[in-house]
């Protein structure tokens, strides 16, 4: 069994690495700093003797997407899972105080990056008439939040083309799922703010958040279920939120 991960090198998408390779699938992993991707690939092929494929590539460039995807050699490229975790949030202003850079990263990487590789790796899955796609969303997809906007609108959009993936690819046997977490302490909100560290801890102050291993689970129990059941969306979220701006501190 083969598990290519995007995002691979911090937070969720290093998480589900180790869950998968605890499981015994090889993998593909992915990012934009080839140093975390090797220092990655040595502990999983040391640690749990799995074969991994690292990456480096951004997931923004259309070309760099397809040219890694071609590249991938004939043991790695019956893919199996496909988990579409790259994606991040920045800034957090009101729509008139916007800046155009953080909206074109969060529009070019949440959704244009998860179409670029989806579509390769889709073409790959097809012929063996089974597969499945895994979409990290969010609670940003099924609310709106203040100064949220764009974000909120990007993952909106992957809540959209998860249902539409499900119905394309239906009558090619590919499982398509999504998993909405609520609050993650990851780099999140380090990247959100421009690596502003001490803006980002007070997110997570005095409350216990979800850990990314939480979502590593969950990403490989949907993986895991009998090849008859597709568990199309699951919104998790910690104890102590009840959705994106009721939280008990």
């Amino acid at each position: 069994m083969i598990a290519l991960i995007t995002g691979a090198t911090s937070g969720i998408g290093k998480s589900a690495t180790i869950e998968f390779a605890k499981h015994g699938y090889d993998l593909i992993i992915t990012g934009r700093r080839a140093e975390r991707l090797a220092e990655l690939k040595e502990m999983l092929t040391k640690d749990y003797s799995v074969k991994v494929l690292d990456l480096c590539f951004d997931i923004r460039d259309a070309k760099q997407v397809e040219t890694a995807v071609k590249a991938i050699p004939a043991e790695f490229r019956n893919i199996d899972v496909l988990v579409n975790n790259a994606g991040l949030a920045a800034g957090l202003s009101g729509i008139q105080d916007g800046k155009l850079d953080h909206w074109e990263r969060m529009i070019d990487t949440n959704i244009k990056g998860l179409l670029y590789i989806t579509k390769q790796i889709a073409q790959l899955m097809i012929p063996h008439k089974k597969g499945h796609i895994i979409n990290i969303g969010s609670i940003a997809g099924k609310e709106v939040y203040a100064n949220g906007n764009v974000y909120c609108a990007t993952k909106h959009a992957v809540d959209a083309l998860n249902k539409g993936m499900r119905i394309d690819l239906l009558a090619h046997g590919i499982r398509v799922s999504s998993i909405n977490p609520g609050m993650v302490e990851t780099e999140f909100s380090i990247v959100r703010f421009d690596g502003d560290e001490e803006r980002a801890k007070k997110v997570y102050e005095n409350i216990v958040p979800l850990k990314p291993e939480d979502i590593a689970e969950t990403i490989y129990w949907v993986a895991s279920r009998p090849a008859h059941v597709n568990i199309n969306d699951i919104i998790i979220m910690p104890t102590i939120q009840a959705n994106s701006t009721t939280v008990l501190r």
